[in-house]
C-alpha cells in the first residue's frame, strides 16, 4: 500500500491509475490498522490491477483528509477512471468492499487489451 501525504500526490495517483482503493486511517485507529493488511491482501489476491494507498489522517496527511471532508475513521474509497465509485465509512465489512470492487473492476479489465 502506497503512502500518500499530499493533495498533489493523491491527485496524481487518481489520474494515473484506472482502479484505486484509498484507505483514510491513522496509527491510533485500531480498526484502521486491522483492516489495512486485509485490504492489501484482498487487492493482491483478487484484484491485482487495483492500486492501494494509505492516507494517514492523524499524522502526515491531516490537511489532505480535512480538504477531502474525512472527519471519522476508517474511510475506504474506491475510484475507477478518476471518479469516486464507492465510499465506506466507519462500519463496513470486507465483503461489502469486495462486492463494490468486483463489477467495475471486471468491466475495466475486459475493456483493456492484454
Amino acid at each position: 500500500m502506497k503512502n500518500i501525504s499530499s493533495e498533489q500526490g493523491l491527485a496524481d495517483m487518481l489520474q494515473s491509475n484506472a482502479a484505486v482503493l484509498l484507505l483514510f486511517g491513522g496509527p491510533h485507529c485500531g480498526v484502521c490498522q486491522t483492516i489495512k493488511p486485509q485490504l492489501e491482501k484482498l487487492a493482491a489476491d483478487e484484484f491485482p490491477g487495483l492500486v492501494t494507498a494509505y492516507i494517514d489522517c492523524q499524522d502526515t496527511a491531516g490537511a489532505v483528509c480535512a480538504a477531502r471532508g474525512i472527519f471519522s475513521l476508517p474511510v475506504v474509497q474506491l475510484w475507477f477512471e478518476g471518479q469516486r465509485f464507492a465510499e465506506f465509512v466507519r462500519v463496513f465489512s470486507l465483503g461489502e468492499v469486495r462486492n463494490a470492487i468486483e463489477r467495475p473492476y471486471r468491466a475495466l479489465c475486459l475493456m483493456r487489451p492484454g
